[in-house]
């Protein structure tokens, strides 16, 4: 008895600041504190007194605490592809990178056996075998999407964006009509057909819309980027060919058009991954795997305006050397098609790069030097996505 008297004291004395400090501020300079800290203190932040509570879920602060994260350098989510713990999600936050300091943590939620497919605005589009979630892993808030008929949920892509203008979220998903035929009509040469069909999910929306059939394959291995409310992907126009395209998706107008890209080399082959740096579009091509170029399209649409902006160059790390010493008798014919790609670049320049869904590399193209990140927690085989940490709610949608 004696010890439940002392615990609950220690929780009047910690309630007494806060309301102090509520009742001393105007409110509008305690969201202007509480925008500035980590989406992990604000969380923890809830726990203090109910006034705290219910100041956390405030729309206003919502609002500010996302836009000056965005500000920030970015931050991630990774999830675990290995068995065991496998769909384990870790965020890392480089928002204070400047100082040496990274942030990696599990999210309470973190382990929800599903499939992280894509982020936006602080929210998780995630699936597995019995349909389509949206969810914020930080505030546990997460809502199932209507049932996708007709077809199982494995086949194709599946993007989640957010139309600025009309403020509101859509998740697309692109079926591959060679898969679909193949399983009724297995004579059929897959090669020969392009044709991807569409549907589109408005959140709030009880039903899916068939947008029809297009003309393009979209390549599996390459994620959408968003830039001027359109997303954007690199697509073949057959399957089994190596011609790459830029096509893009308005949110708006639900219209697919293809975007003018760099003449970057003459193998249409060489285009790589697609990036968004500084708020534009880049793409990543790749010569005979001895370097890696970022071309960035400056001002959007015009294909006059693609530059390239950075050369990095070959580089193996030392996590991926050791595992191949332990495979292959002769380990560099492992890394003859070394894939890479560039997931963000920092505010100081320096460039995050993933290789083979293995390790992240700090790239600092002033200096041409390559530095190994490890971090507590961070997977030996992972997916990652940019993801900004925040208190968004589907129902509440971000104020730009």
């Amino acid at each position: 008895m004696e010890k439940a008297i002392m615990e609950k004291s220690k929780v009047v004395k910690t309630d007494q600041p806060a309301a102090n400090m509520m009742g001393r501020l105007p409110q509008e300079i305690i969201l202007r504190i509480l925008s500035r800290l980590p989406i992990t203190s604000l969380v923890q932040s809830k726990l203090v007194c109910r006034a705290w509570r219910s100041l956390i879920r405030d729309p206003l602060l919502v609002s500010q605490h996302f836009s000056q994260m965005a500000d920030n350098d970015p931050s991630f989510i990774l999830q675990s592809l290995r068995r065991a713990p496998y769909d384990q999600l870790y965020f890392t936050d480089f928002s204070d990178f400047s100082e040496g300091k990274v942030i990696s943590m599990k999210p309470d939620n973190s382990s929800m056996l599903m499939s992280l497919e894509d982020s936006c605005n602080g929210l998780l589009c995630m699936r597995d075998s019995r349909g389509i979630y949206i969810c914020n892993p930080f505030t546990r808030l997460s809502i199932e999407l209507p049932k996708f008929i007709n077809y199982p949920p494995e086949l194709g892509h599946l993007e989640f964006g957010f139309n600025p203008t009309k403020k509101e979220y859509k998740v697309i998903q692109i079926l591959y009509r060679p898969q679909l035929e193949k399983r009724d009509r297995p004579y059929v040469n897959e090669s020969t057909l392009v044709q991807s069909e569409v549907h589109v999910l408005t959140i709030g929306s009880p039903v899916w819309r068939n947008l029809g059939m297009i003309s393009y394959h979209f390549i599996r291995q390459t994620s959408k980027f968003m830039v001027k409310g359109r997303l954007h992907w690199l697509c073949r126009p057959k399957k089994n060919t190596w011609a790459t395209l830029l096509i893009s998706f308005d949110l708006e107008t639900e219209q697919f058009q293809e975007v003018p890209k760099p003449n970057c080399c003459d193998l249409v082959k060489c285009f790589q991954h697609l990036m968004v740096l500084r708020g534009c579009l880049c793409v990543g091509s790749s010569h005979n795997n001895k370097e890696l170029e970022v071309w960035v399209m400056k001002e959007y649409g015009m294909k006059e305006s693609w530059v390239k902006e950075f050369n990095i160059g070959f580089y193996v790390p030392q996590t991926l050397q050791q595992k191949a010493f332990r495979r292959l008798s002769y380990p560099w014919v492992g890394f003859r098609n070394l894939f890479v790609q560039v997931v963000c670049i920092l505010k100081s320049g320096q460039i995050i790069l993933e290789y083979r869904s293995q390790t992240l590399v700090l790239y600092d193209p002033q200096h041409g030097t390559f530095k190994e990140l490890t971090f507590p927690g961070i997977p030996d085989w992972f997916k990652i996505v940019v993801h900004i940490g925040s208190l968004n709610c589907i129902d509440t949608p971000i104020n730009f």
